[in-house]
C-alpha cells in the first residue's frame, strides 16, 4: 500500500521563538503523564469514598489506562490528518472535561467517566512529539522530542507524591480540582502559544477502524490487568484476551484493505518499525516495574526484617527523584542521539535500566539504595525513550509519522499493564504471614527485579537487530527514510527502506 505523503510546512515562526514551544509542550504533557497517578494514594479509600466495592473501584485506576492505551494511535492519526495543533487542544480540553466531572462527583460514575476523559488525553504525548519533531529548529529536535517522551516516565514519578500530599492533607476531590485547573492552563497555552502545522496526511479517520482497534485493545488489557483478580483459567479471563486477540486480528485483515487505515500494517511491519515497537513492549515492562515493586518494599513493615516501614508520603519522596533523572538525562539523551544514532541509543538506555534493578537486587536495606537503584533504572527509561519515537519517524512516511508513534506508546502502555499483571502474580504467589497479614517475602521482591532486567536486556538485544545505520546531523539513522532528522517533514526514500515482512 502505497501513500503520496505530502511535505509538511511548519508554521512560519515556529522556530523564533523554539524556548516558548518547548515549554508549553513540555508543561502539558507531564500534566497529562500526571494522570496516570493521580488517583494511587487514595486507592485504598476509594471503596468507601465512592460507596463502591472494592472490585468496582479498581476500574478508576484501570480505566484511565485503557482509554489511555486507546487514545493514543488514534489521536496520532488524527495529527497526521488534521494537523497536530487542533488535536492537542481537543486531548487538553478532554482532560479539562474529565477532571471537571470527577471534581464535582461523589459516586462511582461521574468519576469513572472523569477518569476515562483524563485517559483520552493521554493522547497528547504522541502528538506533541510529533509537533516538536515538525517545528523545532534541527538543533533542538532530539533536546525536544527526548523531553517530551521523558515525561511518560516523568509524570507518573513525580505525580506520587505530588498526589499523596494532596490526600493526606485536603479533601480527595481536590486532586481533580488540581487537574482542572492544570488543564485550563494546557488549553489556553497550546491554543495560544503554539503554532498552527498543515496536515501531513490525506484522506479520511477509519473510523471503523478505530472502533476496532478500541474493541480489541480494550479486551486485552481488561484480560491481562484483571487476570489476577478474576483467576487466569476463569471464563472471564481467557474469554476478553481470546476474544480481545480475535477482534484484533480481523481489525488487521480489514487495516489491511483500506485505502486510508488507521495504522499502515505495512508500514509497522518494517524491520526498524517493528523491532522497536517489540523493544517498546519490553521497555514499558522495566519500566512499569519499578513503579510497582519498589514501592511495596518500602512500604512494608519493619516486621518482616526486610520491609522499610516508610508512609506513602515517604515512598514518594523517594521514587520523585528517578522522574527527576528521567529529565535530567534529557540533553545525554540526544548527544546520544546526534552522535550514535537511535539504535544505539535505546540499546544502552535498556543496559542501564537492567543495571538499575541488578542495584537493587543486591542493595535493599535502606531507602536510599532502592532510591539509588531507581534512579539508575529511570535514566535508563529517559535514554531509551528518547530513542524510540526516534526511529518511529525516522522509518515513517511523513503521512503515518504522528499515528506511528501513536502505536509505540501504545506498545509501551501493554508493556506497563504486562508488568502490572505478572509482578501482582509473583508477589501475590510468594508470601509469608506476618501479624495475620499475607505480605510477598523478599525472594518474591527479587524474583520480579530479576524478571525486570531480563526484560531490559531483551529489549536491547531486540535493538541490535536493527540494521546499523550512520548518525546523521539531526541525530538520525542514515537508514532511515533521511539521514538528518527530519523523517517529520520529508518522505522516505524507497532505497532506504526495509522489505515488508507482510
Amino acid at each position: 500500500m502505497n501513500h503520496s505523503p505530502q511535505t509538511a510546512s511548519p508554521a512560519e515562526g515556529s522556530v523564533r521563538h523554539p524556548a516558548v514551544i518547548l515549554i508549553v509542550i513540555g508543561f502539558s504533557s507531564l500534566c497529562a503523564s500526571l494522570m496516570q497517578s493521580l488517583v494511587i494514594p487514595i486507592q485504598p479509600e476509594l471503596p468507601s469514598m465512592l460507596g463502591t466495592s472494592a472490585s468496582n473501584a479498581a476500574w478508576v485506576v484501570t480505566a484511565t489506562l485503557l482509554a489511555g492505551g486507546v487514545a493514543m494511535p488514534v489521536s496520532g492519526r488524527l495529527a497526521d490528518l488534521k494537523g497536530c495543533k487542533p488535536v492537542l487542544i481537543g486531548s487538553a480540553a478532554l482532560m479539562l472535561a474529565g477532571s471537571l466531572i470527577s471534581a464535582l462527583g461523589d459516586s462511582l460514575a461521574p468519576v469513572l467517566v472523569g477518569r476515562v476523559l483524563q485517559g483520552l488525553a493521554m493522547g497528547y504525548i504522541p502528538v506533541a512529539i510529533s509537533f516538536v519533531r515538525e517545528v523545532m529548529p534541527p538543533h533542538l529536535r532530539n533536546t525536544a522530542v527526548a523531553g517530551i517522551s521523558a515525561t511518560l516516565g516523568v509524570g507518573g514519578a513525580l505525580g506520587l507524591p505530588i498526589a499523596a500530599w494532596i490526600a493526606q492533607s485536603y479533601d480527595w476531590h481536590a486532586l481533580f480540582w488540581l487537574a482542572s485547573a492544570l488543564a485550563v492552563l494546557m488549553v489556553v497555552s497550546t491554543a495560544v502559544a503554539l503554532p498552527h502545522c498543515a496536515p501531513v496526511g490525506s484522506g479520511k479517520l477509519d473510523v471503523i477502524g478505530a472502533i476496532g482497534m478500541a474493541i480489541g485493545v480494550v479486551a486485552v488489557l481488561v484480560g491481562v490487568s484483571k487476570g489476577n483478580d478474576w483467576g487466569w483459567a476463569s471464563a472471564a479471563t481467557l474469554g476478553v484476551i481470546i476474544g480481545g486477540a480475535a477482534a484484533l486480528l480481523l481489525w488487521a485483515w480489514f487495516e489491511l484493505r483500506q485505502g486510508s487505515p488507521l495504522v499502515d500494517l505495512r508500514t509497522m511491519a518494517r524491520r526498524p518499525i517493528l523491532l522497536t515497537n517489540l523493544a517498546a513492549l519490553m521497555a514499558g515492562f522495566g519500566m512499569m516495574a519499578q513503579a510497582i515493586v519498589i514501592p511495596q518494599l518500602l512500604q512494608a513493615p519493619d516486621a518482616t526484617g526486610y520491609g522499610l516501614g516508610q508512609t506513602m508520603l515517604q515512598t514518594g519522596l523517594w521514587m520523585a527523584p528517578g522522574g527527576l533523572m528521567m529529565l535530567a538525562f534529557t540533553p545525554i539523551s540526544s548527544g546520544m542521539l546526534t552522535r550514535f544514532g537511535g539504535r544505539a541509543t535505546l540499546a544502552t538506555g535498556m543496559v542501564v535500566l537492567s543495571s538499575g534493578y541488578l542495584v537493587a537486587f543486591f542493595l535493599t536495606d535502606a531507602p536510599w539504595q532502592l532510591m539509588l537503584a531507581s534512579c539508575l533504572s529511570s535514566a535508563g527509561v529517559g535514554i531509551a525513550y528518547a530513542a524510540m519515537p526516534t526511529l518511529i519517524m525516522e522509518n515513517s512516511p511523513a503521512s503515518e509519522a504522528g499515528s506511528g508513534v501513536g502505536v509505540n506508546a501504545l506498545m509501551r502502555s501493554m508493556g506497563t499493564t504486562s508488568a502490572g499483571a505478572v509482578m501482582a502474580i509473583v508477589l501475590t504467589s510468594v508470601t509469608t504471614t506476618v501479624g495475620g497479614q499475607s505480605l510477598p517475602t523478599m525472594t518474591a521482591f527479587k524474583i520480579c527485579f530479576l524478571l525486570a532486567a531480563v526484560a531490559g536486556l531483551g529489549a536491547a538485544a531486540t535493538t541490535l537487530f536493527i540494521k546499523r545505520g550512520r548518525p546523521g546531523a539531526g541525530g538520525t539513522d542514515a537508514d532511515g527514510p533521511t539521514a538528518t532528522g527530519t523523517a517529520a517533514t520529508t518522505a522516505p526514500r524507497e532505497s532506504a527502506e526495509e522489505p515488508a515482512l507482510v
